[in-house]
């Protein structure tokens, strides 16, 4: 049955990433038909084709690859303007198309050659005032913004609904309400083992303090619903008295004792040990819930969060590589590929500890995030990801606005097929990640008990 369960896990996230992916793409497409683009291809996946159907001018499929998708946005490129060379020729299905050439030596502009001759072989006579480069420039962004702007809305609408009812449960809100009490102060070295007789009783222990006691104030500071204040208070008391004013039953007492010192963390951040004062309570927390406003303020944290990430990403995905060739241990905030994703969800719907309601929690928080991953990751503002046509066309409507206001004349269109060598290398970047990643998954992968 774990084994079904765990079946089950991966393929509900595989669907939903699909799904994703497919809905990316309708971002791009809707956008671009609704502005009188000729879109030709939506697909999901790579490679050989599936399954396909024509629709319209729009042909529909899946390929066998499921590691991506894409739409084909005729004219993409505009045509260079040295040495074209234009020729009108008949494909296949006898329609005439368009191929233009430029004839040059170097391999970088052979390849932005064979680019633009690629892309004109879709063109047709009747395409001229439907060709993408020919658009606006904010009509560009709206196209290229959309299927990331389908990801980031998958991730708003899934957050705030875990939000507005179970709650965020990365944020736990902490009250100085005694949930449990440790019987002996246990060496942090050795967290999870059971007390001994050597071991001493922590100071609430022989107190005689209880579940569900509110700590009311510290040593005649009142903490109110403040843990922080508590436990720094606490803290710095090193093996100092302590009066700690409790409420019990509803009803107001006193209880005197004295904290003991022992080494703990600095802070969760801070793994360093130092010597602090030990009480031996573990705080009551409630899940802090919140609606769309909430959200936004959480995605806003996730989005300086993510770019962080992006920055240190070609570190980190190293740091998989030496982990996959044993040098060293894989770090527990390393990246994950789709297939990681996949195993975390296949151990989170397995596992007999978790409760339904928290396994439907995980999934959908695991959901969101890829979902907002993938939209944040295509807004870099590189070739061949979104984020680099969205760079080109606001540089472009700069461009022309700047040409407009000195009484220049047009500077044409931006020609992103120059940029199509750092596209080469940077999609070569992202292969070779995505492979790292996916054997990473597969020869040294995380756990959610990790």
């Amino acid at each position: 049955m774990t084994a079904l369960y765990y079946a089950l896990g991966v393929l509900v996230f595989a669907v939903a990433i699909m799904l994703s992916i497919g809905l990316h793409e309708f971002g791009h497409l809707i956008p671009a038909k609704k502005f009188g683009g000729k879109v030709s291809q939506w697909f999901i996946g790579f490679g050989p084709t599936v399954w396909s159907k024509r629709i319209g001018e729009t042909e529909y499929g899946v390929k066998a690859i499921p590691l991506g998708g894409y739409v084909k946005i005729i004219g993409m490129l505009p045509p260079g303007a040295e040495q074209l060379v234009e020729e009108t020729t008949v494909d296949a299905e006898g329609r005439q198309v368009h191929r233009v050439r430029k004839s040059n030596t170097g391999l970088f502009t052979q390849l932005i050659s064979d680019a633009r001759s690629a892309e004109w072989e879709l063109v047709g006579p009747d395409d001229a005032d439907r060709l993408f480069y020919k658009m606006p420039w904010w009509k560009k962004v709206v196209v290229m913004g959309g299927g990331p702007m389908v990801n980031i809305a998958i991730a708003f609408f899934i957050f705030t609904g875990v939000f507005a009812t179970y709650g965020n449960p990365t944020d736990r809100v902490l009250e100085p309400v005694v949930s449990s009490v440790a019987p002996c102060v246990v060496p942090f070295e050795e967290s999870g083992r059971e007390c001994t007789a050597e071991d001493p009783a922590t100071p609430a222990y022989a107190a005689g303090l209880k579940p569900d006691d509110r700590i009311v104030a510290f040593n005649g500071t009142e903490v109110g619903d403040d843990w922080q204040l508590l436990q720094d208070r606490i803290r710095a008391n090193a093996d100092g008295e302590a009066d700690l004013t409790i409420l019990r039953d509803g009803v107001e007492q006193t209880v005197h004792t004295n904290t003991t010192v022992t080494l703990r963390p600095k802070s969760l951040e801070d793994e360093t040990l130092v010597q602090v004062g030990f009480l031996g309570v573990t705080p009551e927390f409630h899940i802090q819930t919140g609606g769309p406003v909430y959200t936004l303020g959480e995605m806003g944290g996730m989005t300086v969060d993510t770019v962080q990430a992006l920055v240190q990403l070609p570190v980190k995905v190293w740091g998989v590589a030496k982990a996959i060739a044993g040098v060293e241990e894989r770090a527990i905030d390393s990246p994950v590929s789709i297939v990681g994703g996949g195993r975390f969800a296949g151990e989170t719907v397995s596992h007999e500890e978790f409760l339904v309601s928290e396994k439907l929690v995980y999934l959908l928080m695991l959901i969101a995030g890829f979902n907002f991953f993938i939209g944040m990751f295509n807004f870099v503002p590189l070739l061949p990801l979104d984020g680099g046509h969205i760079a080109g066309a606001l540089y472009e409507g700069a461009r022309r606005g700047v040409a407009r206001l000195l009484g220049r004349p047009d500077p044409g269109y931006v020609d992103v097929a120059r940029l199509l060598p750092v596209a080469y290398v940077v999609g070569l970047a992202m292969l070779v990640m995505g492979v790292v990643l996916i054997v990473g998954d597969i020869v040294v992968p995380l756990h959610i008990t990790s």
